[in-house]
């Protein structure tokens, strides 16, 4: 092996990691509230009296940032798909700029138990959060607001 061989081979070496973290992609952790004690909530009993397959709850709620100050709204709908287990839910995280205009947005979807945490996919996503995929923990809270955890990443760009 000739000298200038050397020396190109040991340049590349030195430089894989930089190129390898280069490519790494952007992850974000967001925590925001729903409060379900506010905005409207509307069960639709489709089948029989009481909970059925096939019964509807759409909610518009405001959305919070950790210091419980209000950002947007959580809003959305579910079917149920196990009565008093769990229902099929899709809903969009709307975050509002300084004017109350919709700025951003994160939509989800998965099935979301009656009770204790469910994990959700996150299946769209606009504004600054465009290019973002991942999933969201969501979890009931004594005072009637739901925790949302998400785990995002994105590409490098």
């Amino acid at each position: 092996m000739n000298v200038f061989t050397l020396r190109a081979l040991s340049l590349m070496l030195i430089s894989m990691p930089v190129i390898a973290h280069a490519h790494e992609p952007e992850t974000l952790t967001l925590i925001t509230y729903a409060d379900g004690t506010r905005g409207i909530k509307t069960p639709i009993d489709i089948g029989p009296p009481g909970p059925s397959q096939g019964d509807l709850f759409v909610f518009d709620q405001p959305l919070m940032n950790e210091q419980r100050q209000d950002i947007g709204s959580n809003s959305g709908y579910c079917v149920n798909t196990l009565p008093e287990k769990h229902s099929q839910c899709q809903w969009t995280l709307l975050f509002s700029d300084a004017t109350g205009k919709t700025a951003d947005s994160i939509v989800v979807a998965g099935q979301e138990h009656e009770s204790g945490q469910s994990i959700v996919a996150v299946i769209g996503t606009t504004g600054k959060y465009a290019g973002f995929s991942g999933e969201m923990s969501t979890e009931p809270n004594a005072d009637g607001t739901f925790t949302q955890i998400l785990h995002l990443s994105r590409s490098a760009r």
